[in-house]
C-alpha cells in the first residue's frame, strides 16, 4: 500500500469547502457555552435559590454523560417535544422546520456550558476575596465589583482552559456527522467513499485540524500576555 501525496492535496482542497460548517459548530457553541457557563457559575456562586439546585443537577448530569449522547437525546428527543406542545396548543412549527445543525448547536451548547461554567466558577473563585469586599467598601455593587475587578482577573486565570475548551469542541465537532451535519470529518469521508483512499483523507482532514490548533493556541498565547499586562496596570 502506498500513500498518494498528491491526493492528500486534493483532499484537502475539498475539505476546505466544510470548513465553514465546522467554525460555525464551534464557535456558536463555545460562545453560547460562555455564557450559559458563566450565568450557571455566578448562580452556583451566590447560591441563589433553587436555582443554583437546578444549575448543580445539570453540571452533574452533563459532565456524567458522553458527549455523543446528549447529541442523540436532543436529536431525538427534541422533536417529540416540540412536536408535542404544537400538537397541544395548535402551532404552526414543526421540529422538522428546525435545520440538522441546530440540534448539534443546541447539543454541543449545553455540553460546553456545562464543562465551562466549572471553568469560569474556578477562575472567580481564584480572585482574593478581599478585593471584592474592598470593592465594597468603596460602593460598588456585585455587578460593578464583578465587571472591574473580579472578572478581569477570573478571565486570565481561565483563559488556558478556556482555551482547551475551544479545542475540544473544534475537535469533537466531527460527532456531528452522526445526525448527517456534513462538517471536515464527514466531508473527509465522501471524499475517501469516491476514491477508496481513506488514509489521505484523512490525513488530509487531521492537518486541516491541526493547523486550527495551532491558531487557537498562538491567539491565545497573544490574549493572555494583554490581559497579564493589563492587569498589571501596563499597555495592552
Amino acid at each position: 500500500m502506498k500513500i498518494d501525496p498528491l491526493f492528500i492535496l486534493t483532499a484537502l482542497l475539498s475539505l476546505i469547502k466544510a470548513l465553514p460548517t465546522t467554525l460555525i459548530i464551534t464557535v456558536v457553541s463555545v460562545s453560547i457555552g460562555l455564557i450559559l457557563g458563566s450565568t450557571v457559575a455566578l448562580i452556583r456562586i451566590y447560591r441563589i435559590p433553587v436555582l443554583h439546585r437546578i444549575a448543580a443537577a445539570y453540571v452533574m448530569f452533563i459532565r456524567g454523560t458522553p458527549m455523543l449522547m446528549h447529541l442523540l437525546l436532543i436529536y431525538f428527543g427534541l422533536p417529540m417535544l416540540i412536536d408535542g406542545i404544537s400538537g397541544t396548543w395548535g402551532l404552526p412549527f414543526h421540529s422538522n422546520q428546525i435545520p440538522l445543525i441546530g440540534f448539534v448547536l443546541i447539543s454541543f451548547s449545553l455540553t460546553a456550558g456545562a464543562y465551562m461554567s466549572e471553568v469560569v466558577r474556578a477562575g472567580i473563585l481564584a480572585v482574593n476575596r478581599g478585593q471584592i469586599e474592598a470593592a465594597y467598601s468603596v460602593g460598588m455593587t456585585t455587578a460593578q465589583a464583578l465587571r472591574r475587578i473580579v472578572l478581569p482577573q477570573a478571565l486570565s486565570v481561565c483563559l488556558p482552559n478556556l482555551s482547551n475548551s475551544l479545542i475540544g469542541m473544534l475537535h469533537a465537532s466531527t460527532l456531528a456527522f452522526t445526525v448527517s451535519v456534513v462538517d471536515i470529518n464527514a466531508q473527509a469521508q465522501i471524499v475517501a467513499a469516491t476514491n477508496w483512499k481513506f488514509l489521505e483523507s484523512y490525513i488530509a482532514a487531521a492537518l486541516l485540524f491541526w493547523g486550527m490548533t495551532v491558531l487557537i493556541e498562538r491567539a491565545t498565547s497573544r490574549l493572555e500576555k494583554r490581559i497579564n499586562n493589563y492587569n498589571r496596570g501596563g499597555v495592552a
